[in-house]
């Protein structure tokens, strides 16, 4: 990319790039000692990696007291030509040159009690020579509970809406409805988890008040997952509330490897692979026609909490 793009003028403000790597390594920085804290006992691995067009920093914490694995990845990556998965929706910049980074979180906690926490903030950037330079925002952050309850539903939507609600009324309902869009298995009609929030070319205020929504949204995420987490550490499960988290982390990776866009992007972007599918959980099963029997939790999560609904209605 040209030195032009840092503090390039466009028609919705100043494009500071900087400030948006400060921003997403200062984050990575924050959620990896503060999980570490939560943790109590495993530390993160850091692993700096370069090539090609591409840099970043993984961090991955695994057989810790409370996350079986998770990982908090720094990615920053670039190239000559907009990958097929970036340009798919945006046919006029098919051939520009791009550069994009991002954080991106999953945690996936032992306890089926713990739900798997999923978030990623995101920017991305397009120039060629006869146009002025393309940007925009993108993330969000979603649950994927295995025993859910709905306090953990309602305060995990709370916090999604008062990050939301200093710009705009409307931006909670439009950004939790895109999210459970997008988390949703068509080859099994499920939703992934009980959702949260999901933006993608996000550039319709200011490049400065983009960032700060952004900024708002990776501060509620922490928040909230933090919350349930001390909420629900402590309790008690068996062998077989533990087999069907397996089962169900089977659905997280059929959607990761299949629907997600950003796995799309990171490998066909010459990514880091390794890197990239560090989100798969440790341990999963599948299980052939597998059917929870009726009235159990097992079968609630599918009736009561894996489908969108208003967690926040009265």
């Amino acid at each position: 990319m040209s030195a032009s793009m840092s503090g390039a003028k466009s028609g919705v403000g100043e494009i500071d790039k900087q400030a948006v790597f400060d921003f997403l390594l200062d984050y990575q920085n924050k959620l990896s000692e503060a999980f570490a804290r939560l943790d109590g006992e495993a530390a993160f691995e850091h692993d700096n990696w370069q090539r090609g067009g591409g840099e970043g920093r993984t961090r991955v914490i695994a057989d810790g007291a409370l996350f079986e694995k998770g990982g908090v990845n720094f990615s920053r990556v670039s190239g000559p030509s907009m990958p097929a998965s970036a340009s798919d929706r945006r046919p006029e910049l098919a051939g520009s040159a791009f550069e994009a980074a991002g954080v991106s979180i999953v945690m996936h906690p032992r306890n089926p009690y713990v739900p798997t926490s999923h978030a990623n903030l995101r920017f991305f950037i397009a120039e060629s020579e006869s146009t002025e330079p393309a940007w925009w925002f993108g993330g969000g952050f979603d649950l994927t509970p295995y025993y859910a309850n709905r306090e953990d539903c309602i305060s995990w939507h709370r916090h999604a809406a008062n990050a939301c609600k200093p710009f705009g009324e409307d931006i909670y309902d439009e950004f939790k409805q895109a999210c459970d869009d997008y988390f949703y298995l068509p080859h099994r009609n499920e939703q992934r988890g009980i959702g949260g929030l999901f933006f993608d070319d996000l550039s319709r205020w200011p490049f400065s008040r983009c960032l700060e929504f952004v900024a708002a949204v990776g501060e509620a995420y922490l928040a909230a997952y933090s919350e349930i987490v001390e909420r629900n550490r402590g309790r008690e499960y068996t062998s077989q509330q533990r087999e069907f988290q397996l089962h169900r982390r089977g659905r997280y990776v059929e959607f990761n490897l299949v629907q997600d866009r950003g796995t799309l992007f990171g490998l066909q972007s010459g990514g880091r692979t390794e890197s990239i599918l560090m989100s798969l959980p440790p341990a999963v099963a599948w299980s052939y026609r597998y059917e929870a029997a009726p009235g159990t939790p097992e079968q609630a999560l599918l009736d009561d909490y894996l489908v969108p609904r208003d967690w926040l209605a009265s």
